[in-house]
């Protein structure tokens, strides 16, 4: 596929996809022509996840339908490559703290060091979605907190449903 600079790709494990995760596709819908959502198959770094990568698929696809420019495909290789794959040339990410920054700062020069033809790109969490995470939610969930002004009402059910077997 030819790399396009208007083609970017927003990568996550998702699981599950939170309104933080949304609030960062959706303004990085508005500044490129594409978004693809790569969702981690097996991510090494999180374990197990709590829902299938094609839960995690249609959770994210449900969340995104008014976004006419996004759509979500698993992936099982590294990030640059999969980047290639779809003729991205920007990799998106959310910053929430000074953690993320840390991790990221160094997946960046990995990925500068593999693709330095490919770019890394940092949206700021919006203030109300800054202390959100995935482990987060599941672990509230866990407990039976309401997380329904946290994720989209599909993923907050499904929370409930997985969580109770």
């Amino acid at each position: 596929m030819t790399p396009s600079n208007r083609i970017a790709v927003c990568p996550g494990s998702y699981d599950p996809i939170t309104n933080g995760h949304l609030d960062v596709i959706a303004r990085a819908a508005r500044l490129f022509d594409e978004i693809i959502v790569g969702v981690v198959n097996l991510p090494i770094r999180k374990g197990k996840t709590l829902f299938t990568v094609e839960e995690r698929i249609e959770l994210i696809a449900d969340a995104t339908a008014h976004l006419d420019n996004v759509r979500t495909e698993p992936f099982d290789v590294l990030l640059v490559e999969f980047a290639r794959a779809n003729g991205a040339r920007t990799i998106i990410k959310g910053l929430r703290a000074i953690s993320d920054f840390e991790y990221e700062f160094e997946m960046n020069q990995l990925n500068r060091k593999l693709a330095p033809d490919i770019e890394s790109a940092y949206l700021m969490a919006s203030p109300e979605y800054s202390f959100l995470s995935s482990t987060g939610i599941k672990e509230m969930a866990t407990f039976g907190a309401n997380v329904a002004d946290l994720v989209p009402a599909k993923v907050a059910q499904r929370l409930k449903e997985a969580l109770a077997r």
